[in-house]
């Protein structure tokens, strides 16, 4: 074949091939039960018109503008206002976080811990955001260990490890059709309860994490939280040859029983003897912030409420339970249908925060919406933000703020929609294949980022100590 007939086909093939790329729709044919798809004119023209995300540029903004001089009331008004990464308050009530910071300034000072506890759904396993928001308030406030846990539990914690042995049984609230529960409703703070009878050991011992941040491989505290025991019950904690005296507080037939260690310790161990129920054990610091993770793997967070609320309210108590984080909506959104549906979702969490706020009087909630979530389209090929994702968002935004409670948009945060595909092929990948969960890298962006949005509302309310109340609100308004 000569050279000329040679350029003669491929001009061919490829006018022919450009015909079918130029009138091929961009959603393919289907044939015979199945989708046929080609390169498109459409495709490729949607392609250039797609919003493009640079992650890196978006997440360099977000170290700049934490970065920047924040003494001046325009910084903060612009923050609160505009900023992507702001906590939205309900009314833009700039001082709502307020009794939580006093709380968090006096714990060092009356040398005894303040709580936080972020309840989530897998997004949070595995102490991941957690641990970033309590390294950074305990870096603030002072605070050490690992917060409060169950005495029993099958997932792992990547903060400390914990064995027990003896008469003791686990009962989760939360589960699969496998999970025994426990035929009542006490299951306290942590969503489990472990029945103690006649003896048991617990030993703990902390893990020694990637971090320069000393606190997080030893405790100086360790606290029991345990009710209906039986008379002749008792439990003591040891650390090689510390035994310290325990300091006891009761509530309404509910114990906390905290021993504080004369020294740091990076292991511990809790004998029981007698028959009790126990809530939750807490490795701490003498005094400061803690954060107790608590992940409820595939709940869509509307569950709590059937916990029984004495109990709650009386741990809340005795623990000093100050905010509330709740991490929810990811699981939901894939049944999210129809408005109908997401209104009926929406009543389930209005009666959620109603129920935390009644539980923990003293404290405030904080609800943090679901982050972006991409589905692949069998229509057109692509993978997409999940279809009614931004109407989920929104709308807990906005029955958030109507209970009262303060919202953080994760989904914003991350950049809005279709940036999760951006974040999993990020280098290091920040989300992962099922372009649903977060990386440990990705984790750490979020719980970063989160607090130091929550500490920028500190800042403010430090800064506004030394101002005029007058000048301030005048700065502020709309």
């Amino acid at each position: 074949m000569k050279s000329r007939q040679v350029l003669l086909f491929i001009l061919s093939v490829c006018l022919m091939l450009g015909a079918v790329w130029a009138v091929f729709p961009a959603e393919g044919v289907r044939i015979g039960g199945k989708r046929l798809r080609f390169a498109s004119y459409q495709g490729h023209l949607r392609d250039l018109q797609e919003r493009k995300l640079d992650l890196d540029s978006l997440l360099l903004a977000k170290q700049g503008r934490f970065k920047m001089q924040q003494d001046t009331l325009a910084y903060y008004r612009e923050f609160f206002y505009e900023d992507p990464d702001r906590i939205y308050l309900p009314d833009d009530d700039y001082t709502f976080f307020d009794p939580v910071f006093q709380a968090f300034e006096r714990a060092q000072k009356e040398g005894k811990t303040v709580r936080v506890v972020h309840y989530g759904d897998s997004q949070i396993e595995l102490d991941r955001i957690s641990s970033n928001l309590r390294d950074a308030l305990q870096e603030r406030f002072g605070g050490e260990g690992t917060g409060m846990f169950p005495a029993l539990t099958r997932t792992p914690m990547a903060s400390i490890s914990h064995s027990a042995a003896g008469g003791m049984a686990g009962f989760p609230m939360v589960g699969d059709s496998l999970t025994r529960r426990a035929g009542h409703n006490r299951y306290g703070p942590l969503s489990q309860v472990v029945s103690v009878q006649g003896s048991g050991t617990v030993s703990l011992r902390a893990l020694r994490q990637k971090s320069t941040l000393e606190r997080v491989k030893h405790f100086s505290s360790v606290s029991v939280l345990y009710g209906r025991a039986s008379d002749d019950f008792s439990v003591t904690a040891q650390s090689d040859t510390l035994k310290p005296r325990p300091v006891t507080k009761k509530q309404d037939g509910l114990v906390w029983i905290t021993w504080k260690f004369s020294k740091p310790v990076d292991k511990a161990t809790l004998r029981f003897t007698g028959n009790a129920e126990v809530y939750g054990i807490a490795t701490d610091g003498k005094a400061g912030v803690t954060v107790d993770n608590v992940p409820l793997r595939g709940s869509t967070g509307t569950i709590l409420t059937h916990i029984d609320k004495d109990l709650m309210k009386n741990a809340y108590l005795l623990d000093d339970t100050r905010l509330i984080i709740l991490q929810f909506g990811g699981n939901f959104v894939p049944a999210a249908g129809s408005s109908k549906a997401i209104s009926g979702y929406m009543d389930k969490v209005r009666d959620q925060i109603a129920w935390f706020q009644e539980a923990v009087p003293g404290g405030k909630v904080l609800f943090i919406g679901p982050s972006d979530m991409a589905a692949w389209d069998e229509e057109d090929g692509r993978l997409h933000t999940y279809r009614r994702l931004a109407e989920v968002v929104d709308s807990l935004k906005a029955v958030t703020l109507k209970c009262g409670a303060a919202y953080w948009d994760l989904y914003g945060m991350m950049g809005g929609a279709n940036s999760m595909p951006q974040w999993v092929r990020h280098k290091p990948a920040l989300a992962g294949p099922d372009y649903v969960h977060f990386t440990p890298a990705g984790a750490k962006v979020v719980g970063e980022t989160l607090s130091q949005s929550l500490l920028t509302y500190y800042d403010f309310y430090d800064l506004r100590k030394t101002l005029p109340s007058e000048l301030v609100e005048q700065s502020m308004e709309r």
